[in-house]
């Protein structure tokens, strides 16, 4: 990572920050839709709330490596239609990040700064990177996974909706299951990657629970959950390595259209 430390991640995520002013939030367009997703929206979204199409996150908790869970702290910026880029610092000896942007996609982590302990970049990082940003987008960023960005709302039922969002790979399709009060509660999808690092990518199920929530500038997210691999299967509890506590959330862009 060398002196500037996190100044490489900060510079790649410059490009999701959105250049052209948000809309605001109406629940009254989205009347066409099936009513658990105008629920699921109504609970997230405060009437008047910008649209911002990317969200800056402060997040911490434990990752699992090597068997072990680890501390660690982290800065994201999400763009749910377009990439992320994540970037932290684990154990407070390992630093590095991962991010998909722009068709590019790199995963570094670095010793006290120096020794290389992972790294991997390429179309494979590009297209789990991608597919990650869009179930990310139904858990912490709800303005930038509104179906004005693009983004297809179903219902199976009063507590099951879907998500579907195309990337440059795949068509990415987020089960989510609603709690009584509308919020998410858990989410699956199909991510390329390879867990258990066979040497050959593949989609395999992803995806996690969350379990308490909040409020930042008039959006309500998932705020602390798990997940990990092979969500909803008998693999689930060794394929979970992430739990975080979200203690931040910024909307990111210009003010919203028509306010200045």
């Amino acid at each position: 990572m060398g002196p500037d430390r996190h100044g490489r991640w900060r510079r790649v995520a410059q490009a999701l920050v959105p250049q052209v002013p948000a809309p605001p939030f109406e629940p009254d367009a989205l009347d066409a839709l099936d009513a658990p997703v105008r629920s699921f929206f109504a609970a997230a979204i405060a009437p008047g709330t910008p649209l911002a199409r990317a969200v800056r996150l402060t997040i911490r908790g434990e990752i699992r490596l090597g068997g072990r869970w680890m501390r660690f702290r982290s800065h994201e910026v999400l763009a749910p239609t377009s990439g992320l880029v994540w970037w932290g610092r684990v154990a407070g000896v390992v630093s590095g990040g991962d991010y998909a942007v722009d068709g590019a996609g790199r995963l570094e982590w670095r010793l006290l700064g120096l020794r290389r302990v992972a790294f991997a970049e390429g179309p494979d990082v590009v297209r789990s990177g991608l597919a990650r940003a869009v179930a990310e987008g139904c858990l912490w960023a709800p303005t930038a996974v509104h179906p004005c960005a693009g983004v297809t709302w179903t219902a199976d039922d009063d507590r099951v909706i879907h998500a579907t969002a195309t990337t440059a790979y795949d068509t990415v399709v987020h089960r989510i299951t609603l709690g009584a009060d509308d919020r998410v509660v858990s989410g699956v999808f199909d991510r390329w990657g390879d867990p258990d690092e066979t040497g050959t990518p593949a989609l395999h199920p992803f995806g996690g629970e969350a379990t308490d929530w909040a409020t930042f500038d008039g959006v309500a997210i998932a705020t602390r959950g798990l997940v990990g691999w092979r969500y909803g299967t008998d693999r689930w509890p060794d394929g979970a390595f992430f739990r975080y506590e979200v203690t931040g959330c910024e909307l990111l862009g210009p003010a919203v259209a028509g306010r200045g």
